[in-house]
């Protein structure tokens, strides 16, 4: 007697699709789908069962529900010149009403009650250039418009710009403890009217050194961003 029509509804319906590299884990989505008004019992069988975790990989389907089957297939050496023979099988069968045990329920399931669908599976390795997207430090237009000249270029101005903040650093460095030496020599100045514009000349005197030095950092980030945009 003829099996039973598989009712279940699979997605992808005849293969699964694992795309590499296969030095991890890779993992292959199967949807089933139960679109009749009985809940369907269900099992996944591979003809590698050590290649392979599938996650559920038996279970119970509520009538007019779906659930995803996580298919994991194990890191191996890649042979591009091997075709893969695994095959998976999506075995299922009406629940009955009165369903207690599922185990029990597939022993004594008669044969003409068993449905079942078969997959292929296939492996594929990504392109080169897909590689070279995945991987590439730098955008695409960025690496292309930056030649070693060039880098070199910037960094060499980099470096020297850095060295002009540090002696900017040292100078300001200077002033403020030359500033200090003058305040203890206003101190003793009678005058407050002396004292104040001493204490104003050294704040502005400072705060130059300061504005000069912010000038030229902005001047080397905005130098960076230059060099990278074109």
């Amino acid at each position: 007697m003829a099996r039973t029509e598989q009712v279940l509804v699979l997605e992808p319906q005849h293969e699964l699709k694992f795309r590499g590299p296969f030095t991890d884990v890779v993992t292959a989505t199967l949807k089933l789908g139960n679109p009749t008004d009985r809940n369907v019992c269900f099992k996944v069988k591979t003809t590698a069962p050590r290649r392979y975790c599938v996650r559920p990989n038996s279970g119970i389907i509520d009538a007019g529900t779906s659930i995803n089957v996580s298919v994991m297939l194990q890191p191996f050496d890649y042979d591009p010149n091997e075709k893969s023979k695994h095959k998976f099988m999506v075995q299922s069968l009406l629940a009955p009403y009165d369903m207690t045990d599922m185990e029990g329920v597939w022993k004594e399931a008669k044969p003409e009650e068993l449905m079942d669908s078969k997959l292929r599976c296939a492996f594929e390795m990504p392109l080169e250039n897909d590689k070279t997207t995945e991987h590439s430090p730098l955008p695409k237009s960025a690496s292309a418009s930056l030649d070693d000249g060039e880098v070199k270029k910037i960094m060499e101005e980099c470096k020297r710009l850095q060295m002009e903040v540090q002696r900017l650093r040292e100078e300001n460095k200077q002033i403020r403890e030359d500033d200090g030496l003058r305040k203890r020599k206003v101190a003793s100045m009678s005058s407050p009217h002396s004292t104040s514009m001493a204490t104003s000349s050294m704040r502005e005197e400072g705060l130059s050194t300061r504005i000069l030095a912010l000038c030229v950092l902005f001047f080397v980030i905005g130098v960076i961003i230059g060099k990278l945009a074109l």
